[in-house]
């Protein structure tokens, strides 16, 4: 859907244009091999940043390089796209590695014909400046088992064997109603599709209220990839979903087992440290103009409270399992600290340069 037109229909979401995987032995065509990818994302963006924080519980920082889009998606022949500025290191307006001004740039050198949507995460060959892949849940799961001895010593299993089929059915009830189901209440056309869209977002948060008093993660005992999919949401819900998306029966901070667990895996390396919440509300409130005619964009809430304590280490189970936490992340991929992630942003924002 266009951001800055008004819905007239429910929103669908499009199936990925190109999932080519990349595994460990190259069976499917492209093989996991240091410095080829270059992943394309948007810190605003729910569905690349369930693929950053992989790359980054993973280790594979070194292994695959990480480009960062404007949050203010461009206009390009009627429709926005992700594009690269001085905003977010690219002073003149190209990516340094890829040459390229707007992503679409790389799914046209994969396929010249393309007149589809543009989505991120992109997943870009650096040698033919190719898309290989927006399919951002099956990234996700090959990034975190068919890397080898690409991941560094420690990563935790994100999507191990035996809990797949539960982990796939939690996910998917989560995508349904809660992922995918904020955009349904948000880009409603009428009352009675935001009426069936909102009732299902909150029934379930009210079941995994339930779900989580008495357990720290979602799947077994430590993280895997359905605490992924569900956090990416999570954060974002009273920055953006409870107002803008009028997601408003509750907030987040009024579930106290969902908060904690949001508070838990916030202080968690590999979440927290992978948020920006400056570039969250900039994309939501100034691209999706259908919503938000204004431009404003809205200041709160103060984020401090994602520092609180917790208490979910009472509930047993550990964040790695038998891994350990990834180390730092690298210099130039460091979100802001986030005492300035709850500053007014659009005047700082409008003083830049695009």
């Amino acid at each position: 859907m266009r951001a800055n037109k008004l819905p007239t229909e429910e929103i669908e979401r499009d199936p990925a244009a190109f999932a080519d995987r990349v595994t460990e032995d190259g069976r499917f065509g492209f093989a996991a091999e240091a410095d080829r990818y270059r992943l394309v994302v948007s810190r605003a963006c729910p569905w690349a940043h369930r693929v950053v924080m992989t790359r980054r519980l993973m280790g594979l920082e070194r292994a695959v390089s990480l480009a960062v889009t404007d949050p203010v998606q461009e206009i390009i022949e009627g429709d926005p796209h992700w594009v690269f500025t001085a905003r977010t290191g690219s002073p003149d307006g190209r990516d340094p590695i890829l040459g390229i001004h707007a992503l679409r740039e790389a799914y046209l050198a994969r396929d010249p014909e393309y007149d589809g949507g543009v989505s991120v995460p992109g997943l870009v060959d650096v040698t033919s400046g190719h898309l290989v892949s927006n399919d951002f849940d099956q990234i996700s799961e090959d990034m975190a088992t068919e890397w080898g001895s690409l991941a560094r010593d420690g990563a935790p299993e994100l999507y191990p064997q035996a809990l797949r089929e539960e982990i796939d059915a939690v996910s998917a009830q989560v995508y349904q109603d809660l992922n995918n189901g904020v955009y349904r209440c948000g880009f409603a056309p009428d009352q009675r599709s935001y009426d069936r869209a909102v009732a299902a977002v909150f029934d379930r948060l009210d079941a995994l209220e339930e779900h989580l008093t008495g357990r720290r993660y979602l799947v077994g005992e430590h993280i895997t990839l359905a605490d992924l999919r569900l956090w990416a949401t999570l954060v974002r819900f009273d920055a953006v979903y409870h107002g803008h998306f009028k997601c408003n029966r509750r907030k987040l901070v009024e579930y106290p087992a969902l908060w904690a667990y949001a508070r838990d895996l916030y202080q968690t390396s590999g979440f927290g440290d992978t948020t920006d919440l400056e570039h969250i509300r900039m994309h939501y409130y100034r691209v999706q103009t259908g919503i938000n005619p204004t431009g404003v964009v809205a200041v709160g809430p103060d984020p401090r409270g994602w520092l609180t304590e917790h208490g979910r280490e009472a509930l047993g189970g550990s964040p790695f399992g038998e891994g350990t936490p990834p180390g730092s992340a690298p210099d130039d991929e460091r979100v802001r600290p986030l005492a300035e992630q709850g500053r007014g942003v659009g005047e700082v924002w409008d003083a830049q340069e695009r």
